[in-house]
């Protein structure tokens, strides 16, 4: 797999982000009339990336006690199945697991923090639908189409926020780094493909070397524009 190819699919999600963000800053700007329905619109927002931020954390905090109990069982697997006989190495075994079963136990305690924060995440955010709901009715139909299209939107900005996730996992942060910095200066677009022997995004003809190069594991750099060069 090229390079290029993790971040071509990155940018691909930021462009979708990109479009859904400009989407929910017009119905904003046209709901901006009714203070009261903004801040409460602005609620939601932030009780929603609460509650997504927490359940994430939850399963982060879930991930590592399971982890945690393997290595217990492994080791006591080891301490009780007789493989081990030397009185010293049982004694460091033993302490391996009371050391194991100590920092466990602190990770419970941390994954039950965590799920009351995701309770109470959740607590907030109906207390902020259903403040908004109450906000809606008393507004009657005026608004009712742009507040629909809002919600969905928002429900699709949460699912572009775990596919972005995804995709950046198994890029190097450096690179993340050089596309973030193109993107701020090429007006959201970083990547360019290279189609007929060109930049798609300038135009410039693309060598067939450099085309060779940006389907490698460096990133090749359109020598026009200086956009990273994305070819199949």
């Amino acid at each position: 797999m090229s390079a290029s190819l993790g971040l071509h699919r990155l940018q691909q999600v930021d462009r979708q982000i990109d479009h859904v963000r400009s989407q929910l800053d017009s119905i904003r700007q046209t709901l901006e009339n009714d203070a009261e329905l903004r801040e409460s619109l602005k609620q939601l927002e932030t009780t929603q990336v609460d509650h997504h931020r927490a359940n994430h954390a939850l399963k982060n905090a879930e991930a590592e006690v399971e982890a945690q109990r393997i290595k217990i069982e492994q080791a006591e697997s080891s301490l009780y199945g007789g493989r081990v006989q030397n009185p010293k190495e049982l004694q460091d075994l033993q302490k391996d697991i009371a050391s194991l079963k100590k920092h466990f136990a602190v990770l419970e305690e941390r994954e039950l923090e965590t799920m009351m924060k995701v309770e109470s995440a959740e607590n907030d955010l109906q207390s902020a639908k259903t403040k908004l709901e109450l906000i809606q009715a008393r507004l009657g139909s005026e608004h009712k189409k742009l507040l629909e299209d809002q919600s969905k939107l928002m429900v699709i900005l949460e699912q572009l926020a775990d596919e972005r996730e995804a995709t950046l996992a198994p890029i190097e942060s450096s690179m993340v780094q050089i596309y973030e910095g193109l993107r701020r200066q090429k007006k959201g677009v970083a990547i360019s493909e290279v189609s007929d022997n060109s930049c798609t995004s300038c135009g410039a003809t693309i060598t067939a070397s450099l085309q060779q190069n940006a389907r490698s594991q460096k990133l090749a750099n359109c020598p026009s524009c200086g956009r990273i060069l994305y070819a199949n």
